[in-house]
């Protein structure tokens, strides 16, 4: 109920990653881009023993890019929201 809630905000954009999908760009762990002020690019990477704020400009492409390939793997929003509707009303 309440990433639904979420979702009906205009800023909020939801989508599910399938597990049929098997493999996928996110499976590396999770990561924040981040943009400054300036448009200056970074990246954060956390993991259980470590969290790393990266500025390598040809690093935070390839993250970039795993993002946007993550996004197009997973569910649209629509579907996403369709789906969480199903599964709630199936609860």
């Amino acid at each position: 109920d309440h990433i639904l809630d979420l979702c009906e905000r205009r800023n909020v954009e939801f989508q599910i990653m399938p597990q049929e999908r098997g493999h996928h760009a996110g499976l590396d762990g999770p990561m924040c881009l981040l943009e400054t002020p300036e448009n200056k690019w970074y990246a954060y990477c956390e993991g259980q023993e470590t969290g790393q704020l990266i500025s390598d400009r040809k690093v935070v492409s390839i993250l970039h890019k795993r993002y946007a390939r993550m996004r197009s793997q997973a569910l649209s929003f629509e579907e996403s929201v369709s789906l969480l509707r199903e599964i709630q009303g199936a609860l």
